[in-house]
């Protein structure tokens, strides 16, 4: 008697693509932070670039847009307009002349407190576990790290 076998998934099916269920995401997410950065007088790309900078600070341009896996095209502007708020202060390096160093100011500093309980209201707000957000974000950086191999980033 002849099987049937059931047909062949189609690899271009939109819904097997993980491209469209990251970018969604990442713009559902984005969008889901909103509220929360609304009061700090941060968009989501400038909260980044202060988390980066309350755990690494001061750094230089490179090093940021590198946290940030950003072009340092992409990350001047974005410096541009934190030291526009009064958060940052961008100077030479005193190593390097080339090199531009982003250092926080009082402001910045102080910004940090308000901004402690985010996480923690993401999390809340989403309705997961944080066992399940931190799984998302483990895949997510397994993704990110094959991409970049893939392409030669550092």
């Amino acid at each position: 008697m002849p099987t049937t076998s059931a047909p062949a998934p189609d690899p271009l099916a939109l819904e097997a693509q993980v491209c469209l269920a990251m970018s969604a995401a990442a713009r559902s997410l984005v969008a889901f932070y909103r509220p929360l950065l609304e009061p700090l007088g941060l968009t989501h790309p400038q909260y980044l670039a202060m988390l980066a900078l309350w755990q690494h600070g001061p750094l230089a341009l490179r090093e940021l847009a590198d946290l940030l896996h950003l072009e340092p095209g992409t990350t001047s502007p974005l410096v541009r307009r934190l030291e526009a708020l009064g958060l940052v202060e961008r100077a030479r390096s005193r190593d390097d002349e080339r090199a531009l160093a982003i250092r926080l100011t009082d402001a910045g500093r102080a910004l940090r407190a308000q901004a402690e309980g985010i996480p923690a209201a993401m999390v809340g707000r989403l309705g997961l576990r944080v066992e399940e957000v931190q799984r998302v974000r483990e895949s997510a950086e397994l993704l990110l790290a094959a991409c970049e191999r893939a392409v030669g980033a550092p």
